[in-house]
């Protein structure tokens, strides 16, 4: 038996809530790659027509997507406490998120990757917690760079993912049930997933997206949690 298997079925027999993410956070992202590569089209297919598109045809999508919007409005309580992303990688620009956010009330917030600290076996906590966006503009905001690249601001109101009514989630591919493949790292499973597991209604998880993202079939995983609807340019589609 690998190391690495040992850790998973010693932190699964633990009952604490703790240990159980750490079981999630012992696996590594190897397997994880391996596993998705069996059976789902790799990664870099969408994150290369991703990166081939110029700045002003990302933004153009994302003014297409935004129309569809109000159709998400429909399922929020006033004052919705709405979790975003920084778009750094060639995603859907998230500033039109914002822009709704505000002019209809909303409360957005922003993920906090490693507000844990480490786990037992000293890699980063996966769960996500979320800070409040005071500013207009993204690129506004002061932020530090985390060792895998993605931008993310501090502060000292964090909240749970639970606390909030909607994730926008940020995804490489979706297919036509709402599962999703992200980029490898299981923050969003991992943080999602107790909840998940509850059959809580509470966030909303919603995919925010390119058209050619969208595909017929991915390969689920047992930790893979699947999103309630995603919007593209073309238009929103729920999946539950």
């Amino acid at each position: 038996m690998s190391k690495n298997t040992s850790q998973q079925h010693s932190a699964t027999a633990l009952s604490d809530s703790l240990s159980q993410f750490a079981t999630d956070d012992s696996r590594s992202k190897k397997e994880v790659k391996v596993a998705d590569s069996l059976a789902n089209p790799p990664r870099r297919q969408f994150t290369r027509q991703r990166r081939q598109l110029t700045a002003g045809e990302r933004r153009h999508y994302a003014r297409m997507a935004s129309l569809h919007l109000i159709k998400l409005e429909q399922r929020l309580p006033p004052r919705a406490r709405i979790g975003l992303y920084y778009d750094g990688f060639g995603e859907l620009p998230t500033q039109p998120l914002l822009d709704w956010c505000r002019r209809l009330g909303y409360l957005p917030y922003l993920p906090v990757v490693g507000s844990f600290g480490r786990t037992r076996n000293g890699n980063d906590d996966k769960r996500l917690r979320f800070v409040p966006i005071y500013q207009s503009k993204l690129l506004n905001i002061p932020t530090r760079i985390h060792s895998l690249g993605m931008k993310q601001n501090h502060h000292r109101r964090l909240l749970w993912a639970q606390e909030l009514d909607v994730i926008i989630c940020p995804l490489v591919a979706v297919d036509k049930d709402g599962n999703r493949m992200g980029m490898g790292g299981g923050f969003y499973d991992t943080t999602l997933g107790k909840s998940h597991q509850a059959g809580l209604k509470k966030p909303l998880k919603i995919g925010w997206c390119y058209d050619f993202q969208v595909v017929e079939e991915l390969t689920r995983q047992p930790w893979d949690v699947p999103l309630d609807g995603i919007i593209t340019p073309s238009g929103l589609r729920w999946f539950r």
